[in-house]
């Protein structure tokens, strides 16, 4: 079986953790313990993007310096691994010396490769996207992703990557199955490049941003934050020194899986992409990208005061809850919204009134009326269905069927009164208690790569015979909900 490589995007360091990205972050996680699960030999990474001139003037506007501001939320990030009890094998950080080391050899080879070159150039540059714009992407003045910010219109001598040399190449690159998933996500990519590529800057003056991982051999010039933030990918690895073995193993011989949101189209399936192909690297074999989160129909922001922090969500409703709610009501490919209300009646419905009844009724009736915990069956029932799911990214389809054998087994419970039965026709009783207490093993097995510390809880339960602690707590409506 070929290793398996996972990471998300890194997200950049210029706020608090938002549930965007606890999306992408959970979305990564179920694939790499369901990788595992299957015996794949994974490696999933995940980090912080922390170059840039959004977050050089960030810092300044907080007053701090700029080393201390991405620290500090470094820090913030990667409390993620334990809120959201995420199996990452590593943290990257950009302003890692080995990350710049493999940033500056990402540089030498492109160079080598005759892609990389030097031009004065004028342009509208977007700040919340760290990227110069073409005109065919600005709408009314505006970058249509960040349209509270004016384009600046900027003029400079930067080094430039030979993006559209590397046109045919995109498309043969993109015409590879599953190679981007959502597939609508990969024509749209195809028409980008059939649109006509430019190239772009990879640098900007020292002067202007001294923020950036320096150009090697001119100290004029720092990495513009895309070019030194995508090497990630591999510096992660332990490329190029690659004394591990990691890079060979899971990038070169493994299969590559990036999990990314809608937006990165352009640069992960694309930008990414050429650098891979101009270093005679192997380019990646899938991005999934996902949809954006947002709230009663608005982009979350601050100024609007929408923002949902994943880690006050876990804070009230806890780990698994918070995952439940993003992998089973945030559609994996389209845009969802979500707003605090919504998540409280999820909670409430489908996690304290369902999955946590059905197993605090079953496990306390077994617990009184049988003599041993049952012995469990060798094969989950609707497991491969639910593989085929994960393997399309279904997330919100296989919980949907493992809340459906909730249903199920709530159902038959209202309609064959077990508890009736069991005093009744005792032996009858036990052996409805038994397909009861088998039911839930199956749904805690199940649950596994979707919440992890539920299923282990559920599994143990029916394993000792015994009622757990009430596993989703009542709760009352937070305030102004």
């Amino acid at each position: 079986m070929r290793a398996r490589y996972i990471t998300t995007t890194l997200p950049y360091v210029n706020a608090d953790p938002h549930v965007g990205f606890a999306l992408e972050a959970v979305q990564a996680d179920v694939c790499a313990r369901t990788k595992r699960l299957s015996g794949a030999n994974v490696f999933f990474s995940t980090g912080t993007d922390e170059h840039g001139q959004k977050i050089y003037e960030s810092a300044q506007k907080a007053g701090q310096d700029v080393h201390e501001y991405v620290d500090h939320y470094a820090v913030e990030f990667q409390k993620l691994k334990e809120a959201l009890n995420l199996s990452n094998d590593t943290f990257i950080r950009t302003t890692d010396p080995e990350h710049i080391t493999a940033a500056q050899e990402m540089w030498r080879r492109c160079n080598a490769a005759g892609d990389i070159y030097k031009k004065a150039y004028t342009g509208l540059y977007c700040i919340g996207c760290e990227s110069f714009k073409t005109d065919k992407e600005i709408v009314d003045g505006k970058c249509p992703l960040h349209p509270i910010l004016t384009p600046e219109n900027i003029s400079e001598e930067n080094y430039f990557f030979r993006f559209s040399k590397y046109q045919e190449q995109l498309l043969t690159y993109l015409e590879r199955p599953g190679v981007i998933i959502p597939e609508w996500r990969r024509l749209e990519a195809v028409a980008f490049v059939k649109g006509g590529l430019e190239d772009f800057s990879i640098s900007r003056e020292k002067k202007r941003l001294s923020w950036g991982i320096p150009v090697p051999d001119d100290e004029t010039q720092v990495m513009y934050v895309w070019f030194d933030a995508l090497t990630n990918y591999i510096s992660t690895l332990g490329w190029p020194a690659n004394e591990r073995g990691n890079f060979k193993k899971f990038w070169e011989e493994g299969s590559v899986l990036q999990v990314a949101g809608k937006d990165q189209v352009r640069f992960q399936s694309l930008m990414w992409q050429a650098m891979l192909m101009s270093a005679h690297i192997k380019t990646s074999d899938t991005v999934f990208y996902h949809g954006f989160i947002t709230s009663n129909g608005q982009k979350m922001s601050k100024s609007l005061g929408n923002v949902i922090n994943p880690l006050e969500l876990v804070a009230t409703y806890g780990t698994d809850a918070v995952r439940y709610v993003l992998l089973r009501h945030v559609s994996p490919f389209e845009d969802s919204d979500l707003t605090r209300a919504a998540i409280h009646d999820h909670y409430t419905a489908h996690l304290t009134n369902g999955l946590g009844n059905l197993v605090a009724r079953v496990m306390k009736l077994c617990e009184d009326n049988l003599d041993a915990p049952i012995t469990v069956p060798e094969k989950m029932q609707g497991i491969e269905e639910i593989t085929t799911d994960l393997n399309n990214f279904a997330f919100n389809t296989a919980l949907d069927r493992i809340f459906a054998l909730i249903a199920a087994a709530d159902e038959r419970i209202t309609k064959e009164e077990p508890f009736k039965v069991v005093k009744s026709d005792p032996v009858r009783g036990k052996e409805m208690l038994a397909a009861l207490a088998t039911e839930v093993w199956n749904i805690g097995r199940l649950l596994a790569p979707f919440m992890p510390s539920t299923s282990e809880t559920i599994v143990k339960a029916v394993l000792e015979n015994k009622k757990p602690e009430n596993l989703f707590p009542r709760l009352s409506a937070p305030v102004g909900v």
